[in-house]
């Protein structure tokens, strides 16, 4: 099996996913598990502006080992605050950072995570980070880094996670025990280098993974 099969198979049975889901964005995606505002169905023009990119960065974060409705909720409680931006974040004292933020879990270290990555923000001055840049953050792995990559600043760096070891090791075609660059190389040299390929891909993996690869044995009806 191809990942072009799979990517193939997973979009037709899920359709567009539009991530990554933003507050301000009125979109739905009726599709999807778990919360469906913020998402931008079809639309890959986002981030529109400074302040939807650093929203992004800042939900990279706050989504390590948590579910996306706790980062919603940490969000909104920064911008209820007018705090989400890295001016804000860094007008914030730690402790009160992680109250606001309470709801992602981890709220202590993801705090100071968030105050590290939003002064080197700042330092940015609107150009793109490298890679190596981010990595270099206190608090910023690979796969928080790719995902900023991808979609904060429309990067074309694959993005891989914990479902999409799961799915391809279930499937057969990365060992199980495969470290993230691994798998990461094994993913972009198997699919076109475009930046809505490898946006959906990894959407649509995740995706795939909350409806079948929760419990083992997993069941997958579609990828066989």
């Amino acid at each position: 099996m191809t990942l072009t099969h799979i990517y193939e198979t997973l979009f037709g049975a899920y359709g567009p996913q539009g991530w990554w889901p933003l507050l301000g964005v009125a979109g739905t995606n009726p599709t999807k598990t778990g919360a469906i505002r913020g998402y931008h169905v079809g639309d890959y023009s986002f981030p529109r502006n400074d302040a939807e990119r650093f929203e992004i960065c800042a939900g990279a974060i706050l989504t390590q080992n948590t579910a996306w409705p706790n980062v919603e909720r940490a969000l909104r409680a920064l911008a209820d605050r007018n705090v989400l931006s890295p001016q804000g974040v860094l007008s914030l004292a730690q402790p009160d950072l992680a109250t606001l933020i309470r709801a992602s879990g981890y709220f202590n270290a993801k705090a100071r995570k968030l105050r590290e990555f939003a002064a080197f923000y700042t330092g940015l001055a609107g150009q793109v980070p490298t890679r190596a840049a981010l990595l270099d953050v206190w608090g910023v792995g690979p796969e928080t880094a790719d995902s900023m990559l991808l979609y904060a600043y429309g990067q074309e760096e694959m993005v891989v996670d914990a479902y999409t070891r799961r799915i391809l090791g279930h499937l057969r075609l990365v060992k199980p025990v495969a470290d993230y660059d691994t798998v990461k190389r094994f993913c972009a040299r198997r699919l076109p280098c475009d930046l809505v390929v490898y946006q959906e891909f990894h959407a649509l993996l995740v995706e795939h993974a909350k409806r079948h690869y929760q419990r083992m044995p997993y069941a997958d009806p579609l990828l066989r």
